[in-house]
């Protein structure tokens, strides 16, 4: 596959800029390994990878055959195997309202490798393949089985399965409600196993007033898990009614 240098652009607008703490990557190439499933929800993962590009992070891209279905039904935009550079870069482009440019131009892809879900030979299938952890954004209830019962029947499953038994961060941002006992308990196993289970749960004490700022602040909760600096939402600095002002940080953390 190509697409796999170190350099990355942060994404346009300027509240998406390049974030304090970005590190600037060198040695050898470890990415973080982002996974999009079937369920509803594409915008978060646009938003994380949005996100991860701007904070100089690699990335490799594993989109279930689910998900293209999904995304297409969401966004009207594919992502095809031999076309998937032009095909992320629309995507990536599109904001959470539906605008085809809320984020023209978007951020450069150079940073970007991308793997065919069923591609069970690619480098994520392998333990030893340098990877920092794994997002899953958005994480449907049948990926959540899947992963929680170690079934790695996509790239996608396997790549969760290699992230658990290597102890690299796992972060699974499942997108459903309401939530069987089934997929509780199984949800509870992956935490168990190291984890962090993130509902994909939109807050309102950041003063988002739009489609694209609750989509950010669940992405950005994504990339807190990880570990990865960003802007996108306003924090909670212990003064109230911060949401409603320029001047504030974000409400009450939650608990």
């Amino acid at each position: 596959m190509d697409g796999d240098g170190d350099t990355a652009a942060g994404a346009a607008g300027a509240a998406r800029d390049v974030p304090e703490g970005a590190r600037e990557r060198r040695g050898p190439r470890a990415p973080w390994i982002v996974g999009v499933s079937g369920a509803s929800g594409t915008p978060y993962a646009a938003a994380v990878l949005r996100a991860l590009l701007a904070a100089g992070e690699s990335v490799d891209l594993v989109v279930s055959r689910a998900a293209r279905l999904t995304l297409l039904d969401e966004t009207g935009a594919a992502v095809r195997d031999a076309h998937w550079r032009e095909d992320l870069a629309r995507w990536l482009a599109r904001g959470a309202d539906g605008r085809p440019d809320a984020f023209a131009p978007g951020p450069d892809l150079a940073a970007v490798r991308y793997w065919p879900a069923g591609d069970l030979a690619a480098g994520p299938s392998s333990g030893s393949y340098p990877a920092r952890g794994m997002l899953i954004v958005p994480a449907s209830t049948a990926c959540v089985a899947g992963v929680a019962l170690g079934l790695s029947k996509d790239l996608l499953q396997r790549a969760a399965s290699v992230t658990l038994k290597e102890r690299r961060p796992l972060v699974v941002a499942v997108r459903e409600t309401p939530l069987s006992g089934q997929t509780l308990r199984q949800l509870t196993a992956l935490a168990d196993a190291g984890a962090v289970v993130l509902p994909a749960s939109p807050a309102f004490y950041a003063g988002g007033t739009t489609a694209q700022d609750l989509v950010d602040f669940v992405a950005g909760r994504v990339l807190d898990a990880a570990g990865v600096p960003h802007r996108l939402y306003r924090r909670w600095t212990g003064e109230l009614g911060g949401a409603s002002s320029d001047a504030g940080g974000a409400g009450p953390a939650e608990g």
